[in-house]
């Protein structure tokens, strides 16, 4: 039986992908860019849902404008996996790049529409309905976008660096809501609560363009990932296979389950602590808007240095650990959180920020280097984009559910409860994960640095296979051994 056995070809040192680190940062700095914008708008939005409230439903009361202009934020993430189904399509079929340069067009264009829609004053019911146009328009496009943005990450990482390249796109989520946040902030100051009430509050919706010319001209000079040009020549040479949802769906399940689980946990946590706090604090804890404003600003710009370093030591300890940590910290310490925020100290409320924020800063640390590992490269634009946008759909309607639920029980401990069942969610996704830190993208070769780092994982991966061989050899040793103990009693077999 020896003479049937054959081994496995080990992986070459040709098969390594040595990734340019100056066109990784380019890939990192357009992929977080369009990623900023998308964040800057709901940073502006979070902040002026008060004053929307009153240019776009001026004939109900205060509260019902806060829900209906949070609910105008919401009802876009309904519309997200039709963009995720679109865009996840083509970025499997047309490259990651193209699709990219497409949606921060589309992402850029819908945010700054919004601060050209006349108020109900003006055209009456069509303010609302345009603005509802406008707000569909964008969860379309979004839709596509951070889903394709970590996985153009991912695809151009080395595999040792990745959760610390991949923390630096949600670094640019946080800088983009810190920006939006600031700017509001700063114009308020300068111009003064009624003239910014009145037309000042257009001015950082119709600053995302210029924002959105830069980071199109960014994508549309990059190349195609590494990983997707391996896999466009392997599928070149075979006769391509159109994989169906269904399919996707029967064959990553598992791996769909995670995705969806560990997107809800942080991007629960996510909007409620950047979008729906602001409201939290000026409509439900009566403060002061500005005073208020000035921790969180001053808490997010913590966040901007914490993010990186959770990333970088991701690389080091695992993702698993990070997420069981975010988790966790959700479930005990958001009641605690909670009523440091109510405390009405400045320096109680900083505290109670900073829990929330570090949960926060856990989770989304990680997020974007481990959900592309899930899936392998030939369908991992459409898998990642249906279950991050059927999650999207949930975690989106945080702002809209807190507010309604805080308003009709007259509870203000509700969002800690909130955050409490999503914890649950993270912790049980965390059980399920597996650990992806230092290997390569399911499917795809490693990816190094240098031609030194290359060698080292050659040396480490290749041994990884050669383990697997020898427990095949001493399997078919000892079912030859086998076989030739019963051939042994029948004197009729050869």
């Amino acid at each position: 039986m020896r003479g049937f056995r054959k081994k496995r070809k080990p992986i070459a040192i040709d098969d390594i992908s040595i990734i340019d680190n100056n066109k990784t940062k380019q890939a990192i700095t357009a992929a977080a860019l369009g990623n900023a914008i998308e964040w800057f708008d709901f940073g502006v939005y979070g902040y002026v849902a008060y004053i929307l409230g009153k240019i776009f439903f001026p004939d109900v009361s205060p509260s019902v404008q806060l829900i209906a202009s949070l609910g105008a934020f919401s009802i876009p993430f309904v519309f997200r996996p039709l963009g995720g189904l679109i865009f996840g399509r083509l970025g499997d079929k047309y490259g990651r790049q193209k699709v990219l340069a497409t949606t921060i067009i589309l992402m850029t264009l819908s945010t700054c529409a919004i601060g050209l829609i006349p108020g109900y004053e003006t055209i009456g019911i069509w303010a609302p309905i345009l603005l509802l146009l406008v707000k569909i328009l964008q969860g379309i496009s979004v839709g596509g976008e951070y889903s394709g943005a970590v996985i153009f990450v991912a695809e151009y990482s080395p595999d040792r660096k990745r959760g610390f390249m991949g923390s630096w796109l949600d670094f640019g989520s946080i800088a983009g809501f810190l920006l939006g946040a600031g700017l509001v902030s700063l114009l308020t100051y300068a111009m003064g609560e009624a003239k910014f009430a009145d037309w000042g509050w257009r001015i950082p919706f119709l600053l995302s363009l210029p924002l959105g010319l830069v980071g199109m001209y960014l994508r549309h000079s990059l190349e195609e990932t590494p990983a997707y040009q391996q896999h466009s020549e392997d599928a070149a040479k075979t006769e391509p296979k159109k994989v169906s949802f269904k399919e996707i769906i029967a064959t990553h399940k598992r791996s769909l389950l995670v995705c969806i689980g560990l997107v809800l946990c942080t991007n629960v946590t996510y909007y409620m602590v950047l979008t729906y706090l602001p409201s939290y604090f000026t409509h439900n804890l009566h403060y002061k808007s500005g005073e208020s404003d000035l921790i969180i600003i001053a808490v997010m710009l913590g966040m901007l240095f914490v993010q990186p370093l959770i990333g970088w030591l991701s690389d080091r300890w695992g993702r698993r650990p990070f997420i069981f940590a975010g988790s966790f910290a959700l479930i005990f310490l958001s009641i605690p959180a909670f009523l440091l925020l109510q405390s009405q100290t400045s320096a109680l409320i900083f505290s109670g920020l900073i829990i929330l924020a570090l949960s926060l800063n856990m989770l989304i640390g990680v997020m974007a280097s481990t959900l592309p590992a899930l899936f392998p490269t030939a369908v991992r634009y459409s898998a990642l984009a249906i279950a991050f946008n059927i999650s999207i759909v949930i975690a989106g309607l945080t702002p809209t559910l807190s507010a309604t639920l805080v308003e009709y029980t007259q509870n203000p401990m509700i969002p800690a409860y909130y955050l409490i069942v999503f914890g649950i969610i993270g912790v049980i996704t965390a059980v399920y994960i597996k650990e992806t830190a230092n290997k390569p993208l399911t499917g795809g070769a490693p990816m190094a640095t240098s031609q030194e780092e290359a060698h080292e994982l050659l040396e480490e991966y290749h041994g990884t296979i050669e383990e697997k061989i020898a427990r095949v050899d001493a399997e078919i040793e000892a079912l030859q051994k086998k076989r030739q103990r019963l051939a042994d009693r029948h004197p009729d077999i050869q």
